[in-house]
């Protein structure tokens, strides 16, 4: 949303200058993740059922029960070599492979069937991709820029799977209706009623026909570009963060970001949902903004301002903003 994107920027911004002045000290590993999903031998899902992880690095055994629907996950691991033993009642006890997890690494276990019985019950280790798609967006749901600003269309994952319709939705809307962002909005308001723009009246009533026009842009920019294009074209809308390479290919990375996207399936292609997103918003707003401020060349030129906005902040993104990010997870 054009708003946060104008507010993440700023914070980027007053942060590069501190960032600059001193040397960051070696970031820890980021933690890992292991999960799977228990069934029977005739793929019904098994609840309740006790999952163990153990391995070196560990102080001692760590256990959870699978869900209602057989899933289980142990989260926050040390980089390090771990097993996984099921067992339940009725069924004989399983003990996973070595499982190595690097730093940040979300590990799902093979979807290979492995007998629990002696006699035809078998543990098959599978995964839902919405499942892990729910767990990925619930992470980038708790990013947050120093711990208060939020950061949610940004994924670190370095092979994340694709967002579903509804998910592209609840993320949008979650991002709209955060508190930080009707702050952010009265903020804009008051820096435009100083500077006189849209042509509305001064005064509190001109302040509150600012903040609602800031409000409405904030949400057809939110959810035509985040939301329903990127449904009905099948686009990824969060930035790809790279974190690796040469600062050339990283700014490169940036810069083509509000042009090229990732589709649901994988593929880079045109950034339909940006560019399309942009101009849809920018044309709305000459249904609530002052006479003074409509028409098509107004549009366009709020569109090349959206664009701008929207490659400074992901420069701000790839360069600054993930160091700021406590709950940020860049795994491999």
């Amino acid at each position: 949303m054009r708003i946060l994107r104008v507010w993440l920027t700023l914070a980027a911004l007053a942060l590069a200058v501190p960032l600059a002045a001193q040397l960051i000290g070696p970031p820890k590993p980021d933690k890992g993740h292991i999960t799977g999903t228990v069934t029977d031998a005739n793929g019904d899902t098994l609840s309740g059922a006790t999952v163990a992880l153990g391995g070196p690095v560990l102080t001692g055994p760590r256990t959870v029960m699978s869900n209602d629907k057989g899933f289980f996950e142990f989260g926050d691991l040390d980089p390090g070599t771990y097993n996984v033993s099921v067992s339940a009642k009725g069924f004989e006890n399983w003990t996973s492979p070595d499982v190595i997890v690097k730093p940040g690494q979300y590990v799902i276990l093979p979807g290979s069937e492995l007998r629990i019985t002696a006699a035809l019950t078998t543990v098959s280790v599978v995964y839902s991709p919405e499942e892990i798609a729910t767990q990925q967006v619930k992470i980038e749901e708790q990013q947050r820029v120093l711990g208060i600003f939020p950061n949610y269309y940004v994924v670190y994952d370095k092979n994340p799977v694709p967002l579903t319709t509804r998910l592209k939705f609840n993320l949008a809307f979650k991002t709209y209706v955060d508190p930080i962002n009707f702050v952010a909005i009265g903020v804009l308001a008051g820096i435009n009623q100083a500077a006189d723009v849209p042509d509305y009246r001064q005064g509190m009533k001109g302040y509150a026909e600012r903040y609602g026009a800031a409000a409405a842009d904030g949400l057809s920019d939110i959810m035509i570009g985040g939301a329903i294009l990127p449904s009905l074209l099948h686009q990824d809308p969060r930035y790809h963060y790279q974190g690796t390479g040469t600062n050339k290919s990283r700014a490169l990375h940036a810069l083509a970001a509000p042009f090229v996207c990732k589709g649901d399936r994988g593929h880079l292609q045109p950034n339909y949902s940006s560019v399309s997103g942009d101009l849809a918003s920018a044309a709305l707003s000459n249904a609530y903004y002052p006479a003074a401020n409509r028409g098509a060349g107004l549009v366009f030129e709020n569109l090349a301002i959206n664009t701008a906005e929207r490659m400074l902040s992901t420069l701000a993104q790839e360069f600054i903003l993930q160091k700021f990010t406590p709950k940020a997870r860049n795994k491999n």
